[in-house]
């Protein structure tokens, strides 16, 4: 499949042919990309949260009151989960978050990210993401001629420093190299735009492997 390839300042810049394998999925499997987000979010917890329980309480272990003929409960130390100031009963714990996904699944929910954006015209492919001053004004002028206000873009190997730089203050707008290409990032902007760096690498990362 064909799509047009354009510049900074809307002009035209020829075509590009997109890999099937890649951008023309007909199907979009929406399991495979709640999944991928999942094991991305969970990921990112910190998972540093804590409460104290009952053994960690810096109160003291003498008993409250004898065992019998007071008339009420029995009870232990003031540090129980009932009392005021004593420990949290099965409250969180430092922990890691992570799932585990195949390596394969992942990759392949990814075709499926990117076969969304193109099949929904959602996907802009851009001659290059380069810049002469790092201008936050002038960058946000020539994205309102290609109508991008939310908005996923993937360069090369590497990051023009002038583009990036103008580009991170733009609400809405993300920038990141062809290595940090996610689905998290993909689904949570509204359009994807691709240079043409970015795709020569995305056919590296995920063209299916010939058999020798």
């Amino acid at each position: 499949m064909k799509i047009d390839v354009v510049k900074l300042d809307a002009g035209k810049a020829g075509s590009v042919e997109l890999n099937a394998d890649i951008f023309g999925i007909a199907e979009i499997r929406a399991d495979l990309l709640q999944r991928c987000v999942k094991w991305q979010l969970s990921r990112r917890q910190a998972g540093t949260h804590k409460t104290k329980e009952r053994s960690e309480i810096a109160r003291t272990k003498k008993k409250m009151y004898k065992q019998k003929g007071t008339g009420g409960a029995r009870h232990g130390a003031r540090s129980a989960p009932i009392f005021v100031g004593g420990g949290v009963a099965h409250g969180p714990r430092v922990r890691s978050h992570a799932t585990d996904l195949p390596k394969k699944v992942r990759a392949l929910a990814l075709r499926h990210a990117l076969s969304a954006k193109a099949g929904g015209q959602q996907l802009i492919v851009l001659d290059e993401a380069r810049l002469d001053a790092p201008k936050t004004r002038e960058l946000a002028d020539r994205f309102a001629k290609l109508g991008l206000t939310n908005a996923l873009i993937i360069d090369g190997e590497t990051l023009d420093e002038n583009f990036a730089r103008a580009a991170r203050n733009l609400p809405r707008i993300d920038v990141l190299p062809a290595q940090g290409l996610n689905v998290y990032d993909v689904l949570r902007r509204d359009t994807l735009v691709l240079t043409r760096a970015a795709l020569d690498k995305i056919n590296e990362r995920l063209a299916p492997q010939e058999a020798a």
